[in-house]
């Protein structure tokens, strides 16, 4: 009976572009009694879809199963079996998958650790958001600790532009404390025409790859800036150059993967290429923070990653990193003058009474230091000089924010300085005629009862100056100025109501009156007069 060789399984499903993780098939594959406790190798295979990831691994694959003997390739004939693929133009990987069956190998230290296969859903296909590509590229850098980026033909500009913004997804996440928190980062360019350039192999590579990332002062700070974040998000970057596999592989319908039809260069190349990534002497085992993970240990940052990126906390990714960027710390500065604004607005908002400049000046240092501290505990993506920037504009927005705010405030104490007042001086007035005018006819028991009134509203007068041009005990002065509006609003407005009202009747009657039947018009008394003196 044939031993069982094991089969591709999908641990992160994507479905209606949200991702899922199949916590039971991890367990599965991870938590085998002679696996969980031993250090993890993850390898990983990422890119653009329809460039032959899964066929690459399948070839790793082989070699985990011959375990290194030098014959790891098998059978010239023998088609290429394990990770799904196939030829075409469509894509055929969806989600992250990996191998259910992981392989021990024992390092040259004696140490026998445990190697795990990884296959990602190919980038930028007709039917992903750039959310999901990046999603799948951040959860394959973060999870591996040798991350294999594969390219066609060249290392491009865009190429490097999407490594920036797939990784800079996949830092935000993480928020490690390690200055270079993913591990090694492999460049395998495919099908490379070039070799009077730069020769196939890692040399050859490296030479082509040290050319992409070198920074010079010609270059736009935005390229400088690119390259200096792919060299801090990695310990060890390499580059490896292909030669293409043959066209009988390209673009015959019927190729299986077997070994007669593929240029013997190509081959060549190839066992370099295992060789480099997964001998004993070069294997990586997996660390986070500096700490070695086991295969158990490997499940759980699984199921925290991909919480984190179904949770919604991570900004939308847009087409470049540097857009995504600025629009992610635009958010979080508008968030931050919102909070400002609002707990401004419960200081000394329209609602509110005059603040003294001391205690307005405070509430703003206090608001402000937690509008600046939401700033910052706002998840960002892009460079600290581009996120110091708007930082700095965010202090001065919200400076002159407080100066419109201080503004008001003033503006606010001009104009209760006329109502209240005057409404209480009125009420002392009346208080003090009606008053005198009781003690005059003899009615002093409710001459003593209006004096008290008076009384009161002095008291009142008193306090309420205290309050709004002192800042303090604002309470009272709130208390005063409602029981004013209570004053104007019941008694004072509904008793000019009525009196103009009264006078307005009074004129009407006065004009609708006939006159006396007995009065002469001027005519007919000038008439009288003429006839007696005559």
């Amino acid at each position: 009976m044939e031993q069982y060789r094991g089969e591709a399984v999908t641990i992160v499903r994507a479905e209606d572009h949200t991702f899922e993780l199949n916590e039971d098939v991890l367990h599965s594959v991870l938590m085998k009694n002679d696996i969980k406790d031993k250090k993890i190798v993850v390898v990983s295979v990422a890119g653009a879809f329809r460039k032959g990831k899964s066929f690459l691994l399948n070839f790793m694959l082989r070699y985990l199963e011959s375990q290194g003997q030098s014959d790891w390739l098998g059978d010239e004939q023998e088609p290429l079996k394990g990770f799904s693929w196939r030829g075409g133009s469509e894509r055929d990987t969806t989600g992250i998958l990996i191998w259910n069956k992981v392989f021990p190998l024992t390092l040259p230290s004696g140490e026998e650790i445990a190697v795990l296969l990884m296959d990602t859903q190919g980038a930028f296909d007709s039917n992903s958001t750039v959310k999901e590509c990046a999603t799948v590229f951040a959860l394959s850098t973060m999870l591996s600790s040798i991350q294999v980026y594969n390219l066609s033909s060249n290392i491009q500009e865009d190429d490097l532009q999407h490594l920036e913004l797939f990784t800079e997804y996949g830092r935000l996440a993480m928020e490690g404390n390690d200055d270079k928190p993913f591990q090694k980062l492999m460049f395998l360019v495919r099908d490379w025409s070039f070799p009077y350039e730069a020769e196939f192999g890692k040399d050859g590579g490296q030479r082509i790859l040290d050319r992409r990332l070198e920074i010079s002062e010609k270059q736009h700070p935005q390229l400088q800036q690119l390259r200096k974040h792919i060299r801090s998000c990695f310990k060890e970057v390499e580059c490896f150059l292909m030669p293409h596999p043959g066209f009988e592989v390209a673009t015959s319908p019927a190729f299986d993967g077997r070994l007669a039809d593929i240029r013997k260069e190509f081959i060549k190349h190839l066992q370099d290429f295992i060789q480099l990534l997964l001998s004993p002497e070069n294997v990586i085992p997996k660390q986070i923070g500096g700490r070695d993970i086991t295969a158990k240990d490997i499940i759980n940052y699984f199921k925290v990653y991909v919480d984190i990126f179904k949770g919604g906390e991570l900004p939308e990714p847009k087409s470049m990193l540097n857009a995504t960027a600025e629009a992610n710390n635009l958010s979080a500065a508008a968030n931050s003058k919102d909070y400002y604004n609002a707990e401004m607005e419960k200081v000394c908002g329209g609602d509110r009474p005059y603040v003294n400049h001391q205690t307005l000046q405070r509430m703003h240092f206090e608001i402000r230091q937690s509008a600046l501290a939401k700033f910052s505990e706002t998840k960002k993506m892009g460079s600290e000089d581009l996120v110091h920037t708007f930082k700095e504009k965010l202090v001065k927005e919200i400076d002159e924010m407080y100066e419109s705010f201080v503004r008001f405030n003033d503006g606010k104490q001009m104009a209760h300085a006329v109502r209240t007042p005057a409404t209480l001086l009125f009420i002392i007035f009346i208080c003090y005629i009606n008053s005198t005018f009781l003690q005059m006819i003899g009615l002093e028991a409710f001459a003593v009862s209006i004096n008290l009134f008076m009384v009161v509203a002095v008291v009142a007068l008193a306090l309420w100056g205290y309050s709004r041009f002192t800042g303090e005990a604002q309470h009272i002065g709130i208390f005063i100025d409602d029981l004013v509006n209570v004053v104007l609003n019941n008694f004072i407005f509904p008793s000019q109501k009525q009196i103009a009202q009264a006078l307005l009747r009074g004129a009407e009657n006065a004009t609708s009156e006939k006159p006396p039947e007995n009065l002469q018009s001027p005519g007919e008394l000038h008439k009288n007069l003429h006839r007696r003196v005559k």
